[in-house]
């Protein structure tokens, strides 16, 4: 499949501005600003109810969106929809395959459909079958399969075309840790062959292995963006560990800190069971500071380690414990919530 460059010349697959989703009274979208470089990955994190699933769908052309512009690999999701369809991929929050047909029918029908000759839409499918595990199951009725095989067959179908842009929806949800890591494999597969991808998830490790991005979305709107090591210094800085060569020195050495009043660092904390001090900083500079301090009051340091808060810690911080609609009782984001309301929406989309 030929994809196609993006016309702004600035690399970007995916750029969104000002893009509003409503539901009744609901703006499950509030004014979304979003890029995604050509050939990476953006992790779209947020509480449930943010929104994140609704901008998928506008971005999929699953919705229509009631206000902003949205562009992705050169197609305007509004005014191109069938073009845009065909170099995209989507794996939703469920499975979608046709339980009446086999796996290997399945990916053939939608290789077909992608305009694949019969030989490349069968080599394709096979492919991808032994690359999920699924050869052994490929003849059997997908209706037969059990959950986490009718993910992985939904997860190979939306590669099937490898698609300049790949949206994954909670990809993972229920898979067993070998499966898992099979998705993982392909995902960065595809991002070395080109494709773009844009993935939500509620698995801060996934987020971290897969994503060269994030953007927090809670109540339709970005909250925090950046890469991950970045949004880990923005939300708690850095902490210094210390190792003493003698573990009889940690006291001494966190009532040397304390004493010593090195601009900015506020304290430190003695942590008997693993061997080290925990000394909070902001910068190198600091760091240099505390172990320069260290060593001209003769104390001898046999490992130095730095450590960012976790991106659970970061998740947390950001969005807290009850920004999302979801948590005060209010509608959730996804298809079990809005179904009826997002199926009225979808009878909109342009042919």
């Amino acid at each position: 499949m030929t994809r196609k460059t993006t016309s702004n010349g600035a690399g970007n697959a995916v750029e969104v501005r000002g893009l509003v989703k409503h539901f009744g009274e609901v703006k499950a979208v509030d004014g979304v600003d979003l890029d995604v470089r050509e050939g990476t990955v953006l992790g779209v994190l947020g509480p449930n109810g943010a929104g994140k699933t609704t901008l998928v769908r506008c971005l999929s052309t699953l919705l229509v969106p009631d206000a902003g512009t949205a562009t992705v690999a050169g197609f305007d999701v509004v005014r191109q929809p069938r073009a845009l369809r065909r170099t995209i991929g989507l794996t939703g929050q469920y499975a979608s395959v046709d339980e009446k047909l086999s796996g290997r029918e399945n990916l053939y029908m939608i290789g077909r459909l992608l305009d694949l000759s019969r030989k490349d839409a069968r080599a394709r499918a096979d492919e991808l079958l032994e690359r999920f595990s699924l050869t052994e199951a490929a003849g059997r009725a997908a209706a037969k399969y059990s959950g986490g095989m009718r993910r992985r067959l939904d997860l190979a179908a939306s590669m099937i075309g490898r698609p300049a842009v790949l949206y994954l929806d909670e990809p993972t949800t229920g898979l067993d840790p070998r499966t898992r890591n099979e998705v993982w494999d392909e995902v960065r597969s595809m991002v070395r062959d080109g494709a773009t991808v844009l993935l939500t998830t509620q698995y801060m490790e996934e987020a971290e292995q897969l994503a060269h991005e994030l953007t927090v979305i809670d109540r339709g709107r970005v909250i925090a963006e950046g890469e991950v090591d970045e949004l880990k210094t923005k939300v708690g800085g850095r902490t210094l560990q210390i190792r003493p060569a003698q573990a009889a020195e940690l006291d001494r050495m966190v009532g040397a800190i304390a004493q010593a009043g090195l601009d900015g660092i506020a304290g430190a904390t003695a942590d008997h069971e693993d061997g080290v001090v925990n000394v909070p900083i902001v910068s190198d500079e600091q760091l240099s500071a505390v172990v320069g301090m260290l060593g001209e009051r003769g104390f001898t340091i046999s490992g130095i380690n730095t450590h960012l808060p976790s991106l659970d810690e970061v998740f947390l911080a950001i969005t807290g414990q009850k920004t999302s609609e979801a948590a005060d009782g209010g509608p959730q984001d996804g298809p079990r919530d809005q179904q009826d309301v997002q199926d009225k929406q979808y009878e909109e989309v342009p042919a």
